[in-house]
């Protein structure tokens, strides 16, 4: 086994931590002093797919390790870009930072994992670190343990399963989570998710996002139902049969946040389009979305009043948006990073 590396990186999502994440631990800390884990889709609004912050997935992994292991492990969060290229420099810049060694060179680095399916194709975006291949370590799946942690009517069984399923911390500390508010509002989201799933289907489904700004300011709707239910939005929804991609961008931008401004005006506001159709994007399917950029002119905010699917209607300044990273509905934070309207940290 190589023994002469800086570190081995583990990466994954732990959403939550199973005996199959902790068999790859082990072989991790088999291959190097000391092990970096990165932890993805961090510093995101929690749901139903990622329903544990950063913090107390790292909880989790720690209190499963034995107090020497514990101190050869480092972790780092890394939020979701929605783009290879700024995901994998993000990475990189964390394990650096980890090391506390810019310049190290690159052959002094192991990535260790396994290719489980399409889904781990980011192993192959760090091509100057060493990859350890591993064997899958048994056919735990952390989806299914969300189901049983969710799904279930009875919390005994839901227990009793978990329990062969996870380090027996984990377990605890998700028997303890289980009597927070938090999990509450994601049993209600995962039934929320089945049931749309099982109405509408996976998609692809076409939908429009409607980002207005005027003078510093951003317009956002606070949704009403879930999923993402009290987390802030773009205003938007499905294009209809008939409309094009601007009517319906229009149409649900004044549908939800009754802003009083004409369509000719909102045309004429359009900075940008941009689409958004990574795969992960939304936990109820395939669902592409065309985010319009309407621009408008400085001066008074115009009065809005949510309605529809928006519990409320709002604008922010630009600058408090990144405090609110963490209560954004799925990608709208990097949607508005993309457009350049917020720059991420």
């Amino acid at each position: 086994m190589p023994s002469n590396f800086d570190a081995a990186i583990l990466i994954g999502r732990f959403q939550p931590f199973h005996n199959g994440h902790a068999a790859l631990l082990r072989e991790t800390l088999a291959r190097a002093g000391r092990v970096i884990v990165v932890i993805g889709s961090s510093f995101r609004s929690r749901n139903a797919k990622n329903p544990f912050t950063h913090e107390e997935r790292a909880a989790m992994i720690a209190a499963s390790l034995d107090e020497a292991d514990a101190r050869r492990v480092s972790f780092v969060p890394v939020r979701d870009y929605y783009d290879d290229r700024r995901w994998a420099a993000a990475v990189e810049e964390g394990v650096r930072t980890s090391l506390e060694k810019p310049d190290a060179a690159a052959q002094h680095v192991a990535l260790a994992g396994f290719h489980k399916d399409a889904s781990t194709y980011y192993l192959s975006l760090f091509p100057h670190w060493s990859f350890v291949a591993l064997e899958r370590q048994g056919e735990i799946d952390a989806t299914a343990i969300r189901r049983i942690y969710f799904d279930t009517g009875n919390a005994d069984a839901a227990r009793a399963s978990l329990q062969s399923l996870v380090p027996p911390a984990v377990a605890r500390y998700l028997d303890a989570w289980a009597a927070l508010p938090a999990f509450a509002a994601m049993r209600e989201e995962y039934g929320a998710i089945e049931a749309y799933k099982k109405r509408w289907g996976i998609g692809p489904f076409v939908t429009l996002d409607a980002v207005a700004t005027a003078a510093e300011h951003v317009l956002l709707v606070r949704r009403k139902h879930p999923p993402g239910k009290g987390l802030w939005a773009i205003p938007g929804g499905f294009l209809e049969g008939r409309e094009r991609l601007l009517q319906g961008a229009i149409r649900e931008l004044k549908e939800e946040t009754g802003l009083d401004v004409s369509d000719a005006a909102l045309a004429g506001a359009l900075r940008a389009v941009a689409v958004f159709d990574h795969p992960d994007r939304s936990q109820r399917g395939r669902i592409i979305t065309h985010a319009h950029w309407f621009d408008l002119p400085s001066g008074d905010l115009p009065t809005v009043q949510g309605a529809d699917d928006a519990a409320e209607a709002r604008w922010f300044p630009v600058a408090r948006l990144p405090e609110m990273e963490a209560d954004f509905f799925e990608d709208h934070f990097a949607i508005l990073d993309r457009l350049g309207i917020l720059p991420l940290r």
